[in-house]
């Protein structure tokens, strides 16, 4: 839910806002059906965003990141989120079938390579789109590094960020029965797919709240209210998808496979306070990919929002337009 936080606080830093020229629903397969959108020069470096998650879904301030004059801009919302139909289903919804896609839309627009620009989960799905598909990339930008291994999840949903919210960490948990709480993605798991709408939306909320109450340095501990469409969305896919581990083969992959990209230019613009995604994966990253240059964001948490992490994010992209 990172691309609600502190807009109005990024955006000196954004260019203009800009219109789609071409904006489409593209049949995937297995029912799906994704919005894709383009925006820039149509002639322009193209530059594909993945937004965060995973049914956290793209918005218009994404498409603000970019010098709209230098950049073909193509976003796109995943499977089962946004405007994608069908709406917050996790059939036929993997890492893989998201991998797919991006090649499909890739394919479908006649690029032959193009840079990768994700955050959070985002970028975790940049990794493991650049190291099944290297040949076709040809910049990676990472914000916020979610590598989707165990002892991540165990950090955000096992109490380990809880210890610094506790108020916050005790409204999520709350909901849940005291002997469900050793596991509280699976207990989740059990009310967001239980058939009960109602019961669906409330546990969504609360989901969604708990990640958005810290998304910013500047939070105050409140998560909001997400309209209830969008939170069971976001809720029901990010669950789904950390249920399954992110459908990768084998804990720690991305950096078991970091030397697929080791020929891959990248950028990583981490906050150094980020409570969500905590920068010593960021860091192990950087370890691991020589080629990628690490920009530690001081007085910065974990949304794409931020002021530090816009800044340096528009920098690097007006850096690479140079180049």
């Amino acid at each position: 839910m990172d691309k609600h936080s502190d807009q109005k606080r990024a955006v000196q830093y954004l260019y203009p806002p800009t219109d789609p020229y071409d904006q489409r629903m593209l049949d995937v397969g297995q029912g799906h059906r994704v919005y894709m959108e383009q925006c820039g020069n149509p002639s322009g470096i193209p530059v594909v965003v993945l937004h965060g998650g995973p049914g956290g879904g793209c918005s218009p301030a994404m498409r603000r990141y970019f010098d709209p004059e230098r950049y073909r801009i193509i976003l796109f919302d995943q499977r089962g989120c946004g405007r994608s139909r069908p709406h917050a289903s996790v059939t036929h919804n993997t890492t893989w079938h998201l991998v797919d896609d991006i090649e499909l839309i890739r394919r479908t627009l006649e690029i032959d390579a193009w840079i990768v620009f994700g955050g959070s989960w985002g970028a975790t799905l940049a990794l493991i789109y650049a190291q099944a598909h290297p040949a076709r990339v040809r910049n990676i930008v990472l914000r916020g590094v979610f590598l989707m291994t165990q002892r991540e999840l165990d950090w955000f949903y096992g109490g380990g960020a809880g210890r610094f919210w506790p108020e916050v960490w005790g409204r999520f948990e709350s909901l849940i029965p005291e002997d469900e709480r050793g596991d509280l993605i699976s207990a989740y798991h059990r009310r967001l797919f239980s058939g009960d709408m109602a019961m669906e939306t409330r546990f969504a909320r609360a989901w969604s709240s708990w990640e958005n109450a810290l998304a910013s340095i500047h939070s105050t501990g409140s998560g909001g209210e997400a309209p209830g469409d969008y939170a069971r969305a976001f809720a029901r896919l990010e669950n789904h998808y950390f249920t399954n581990a992110g459908f990768l083969e084998f804990d720690g992959q991305i950096l078991a496979h970091a030397g697929r990209i080791k020929h891959i230019p990248g950028t990583i613009v981490q906050g150094r306070y980020d409570m969500i995604c905590p920068p010593e994966s960021a860091y192990a990253l950087s370890k691991a990919w020589p080629n990628a240059d690490l920009k530690l964001i001081r007085n910065a948490g974990h949304a794409l929002s931020e002021p530090g992490i816009s800044a340096e994010l528009v920098r690097t992209m007006d850096r690479i337009a140079g180049k």
